[in-house]
């Protein structure tokens, strides 16, 4: 038998919640205890669409850096556009799709900044363009369990 990582998660949050718990004194620990299980069942959670959450979410970053190049007027940040537009995930890692991520995410900053600052009806469309992927991005990430 083969366990499964989220099932094994949810078997020792669940544990933890109604054998545990009830049996601890004080009340802090008691309380410290139910949001170690809580916790448990997040990452229960992003475990399952971990790496499938950073490919989507590096993939539509790339689609709107390439939406982005025309609307971008600085010449080495267009370049890093152009680059990162048709870069790829090298790695399906999640350690390494994040780092991917992350880099992203910082040129996204640098985009968002420069559009920003332009005129042009292009400019306000991509900076539109951004804020769709921010909260979509928001959404993706979003847990079940979490209390926010």
């Amino acid at each position: 038998m083969k366990p499964e990582i989220p099932n094994v998660l949810e078997i020792i949050a669940g544990t933890l919640l109604f054998d545990v718990a009830p049996h601890v004194t004080p009340s802090y620990r008691q309380s410290s205890i139910g949001v170690t299980a809580m916790l448990l069942g997040m990452v229960r959670e992003e475990w399952d669409r971990a790496a499938a959450r950073r490919i989507e979410e590096n993939a539509a970053l790339r689609a709107l850096f390439g939406a982005a190049v025309s609307a971008v007027a600085d010449t080495d940040l267009r370049r890093r556009l152009e680059a990162a537009a048709v870069s790829s995930d090298s790695s399906f890692l999640v350690s390494e799709l994040e780092r991917e991520n992350d880099a992203l995410r910082a040129l996204l900053i640098e985009l968002h900044a420069q559009v920003e600052q332009e005129t042009s009806a292009e400019a306000r469309e991509i900076e539109a363009a951004i804020w769709r992927e921010l909260a979509a991005s928001t959404e993706r990430r979003r847990l079940a369990l979490a209390p926010f």
